[in-house]
């Protein structure tokens, strides 16, 4: 077999083994899950936040979240975790979910529940991603408050 056909050949194999599993998120986690997962938001940490935390999670998953705030609205927000696809789900949801929003509202709409509600629910073994996503925000507003009043704090950082 020549070198060339034995390329296409895998790349045939590849390009079926993808939308096998493309098939089976959408039917795990639905158009919402699956759009999340290939298409996630707000992916990377952002430069300067005003406050950022890391959370790891139950399973052991680590998610980092950062937040930029303008007069008192998030008017950015930034995720990376090491976890799972649904993890990354979670995190795009939470952080938009959050943009936008004042602080209390982020509060109130960046929940596990708000997060499971955006994404059409989750199979009962991935809810704690949608935990973790949501405390994971609540830490990284806390942080902003705690600095808020004291900006030369955030230079001492070490997230």
């Amino acid at each position: 077999m020549s070198e060339v056909r034995r390329h296409e050949k895998l790349e045939e194999a590849a390009r079926r083994l993808q939308e096998r599993i493309d098939r089976e998120v959408l039917e795990t986690y639905g158009r919402a899950g699956f759009d999340h997962w290939r298409n996630p938001r707000n992916l990377g940490r952002l430069k300067d936040p005003d406050g950022s935390a890391t959370v790891k999670g139950k399973c052991g998953d680590t998610m980092e979240m950062s937040v930029r705030v303008k007069d008192g609205v998030i008017s950015a927000c930034g995720f990376e975790t090491d976890g799972c696809g649904t993890t990354v789900m979670c995190g795009s949801v939470a952080t938009e979910l959050a943009k936008g929003r004042t602080l209390v509202g982020a509060l109130g709409a960046v929940t596990a529940k708000g997060i499971l509600e955006s994404l059409g629910g989750l199979l009962e073994s991935d809810v704690h991603c949608a935990e973790l996503a949501a405390a994971t925000l609540r830490r990284a507003l806390a942080d902003y408050l705690s600095h808020r009043n004291a900006s030369w704090k955030r230079v001492y950082r070490t997230t």
